[in-house]
């Protein structure tokens, strides 16, 4: 690591500690730009790049040893920093392709949507013409079309699809967390497990009071993760970790009901 970026994150940090702001937002925001500098003129996933992440906490590390082992937060802090400006490049490739994924599910959503209406036109004619026959073969005709309408395995699945984009939204949300994503992919994260929890939840009216409570739990839970977001507020990936306990208690949980009735655990 060039000592001229070692200098300026050493220069950084002293100017923030004499004008009082010395913060942990603060220190991962002097060593992402100081590691941003270079960063670029490296290969991704080179040993340069591990070096100049090392050398850049070492420096961090070095100019705030008076705090002893109060320090974490600030080490941690300098950590997601340098990750964030090595891997920015990468997280905007995600970004991107997170966005081709989501045009593609709601290209596969509406021809989805459009089989479904073919079928329902498919069965309403069945239906109609069933009029014309007997008694004995319109009954066995439209047990069959209920029978079709009412499949379980269908509904069933969708449910389970719904719910496992739902946690996979979140998992990736807090991996982008973790890992130095930027606010927009996090909270494109949030959004898209949104959409998805709100096709697997069930009617209000045909769960019990305990799910609902967890149901509601997991909203709240959804609001806080994007309103920290918005603030830029350290305690969201907390929040996230949480979130992802949630959901996937929720959705394990056997009290998720299914057909309006409580599942009583055996």
């Amino acid at each position: 690591m060039p000592n001229n970026i070692k200098e300026q994150i050493k220069a950084d940090l002293d100017l923030a500690k004499e004008s009082g702001q010395l913060r942990v937002d603060r220190i991962r925001e002097i060593v992402k730009n100081a590691v941003s500098l270079v960063a670029n003129e490296f290969k991704e996933g080179s040993g340069d790049l591990r070096t100049l992440v090392r050398e850049a906490v070492s420096t961090v590390i070095e100019n705030l040893q008076e705090r002893g082992t109060e320090m974490k937060e600030e080490v941690t802090a300098s950590i997601e920093g340098a990750l964030e400006a090595v891997n920015s490049k990468r997280h905007e490739s995600i970004a991107k392709t997170q966005v081709e994924v989501q045009q593609l599910q709601a290209k596969l959503d509406e021809e989805e949507s459009k089989i479904q209406e073919e079928v329902d036109g498919i069965l309403a004619e069945i239906k109609q013409t069933s009029t014309a026959k007997s008694s004995q073969v319109q009954s066995a005709i439209d047990s069959a079309i209920k029978a079709i309408e009412n499949s379980e395995e269908a509904t069933l699945l969708k449910k389970r699809y719904a719910q496992l984009q739902a946690q996979l939204a979140i998992v990736r949300a807090n991996l982008a967390a973790r890992y130095g994503g930027r606010n927009e992919e996090v909270n494109s994260y949030l959004e898209d497990a949104k959409k998805w929890y709100e096709q697997a939840r069930p009617q209000a009216e045909t769960i019990a009071g305990k799910v609902i409570d967890k149901h509601a739990h997991l909203s709240d839970k959804l609001g806080e993760a994007g309103s920290l977001l918005a603030r830029r507020e350290h305690q969201v990936k907390q929040v996230l970790k949480e979130l992802l306990m949630a959901i996937t208690s929720l959705f394990k949980d056997k009290d998720s009901v299914e057909n309006g009735k409580e599942v009583v655990r055996k």
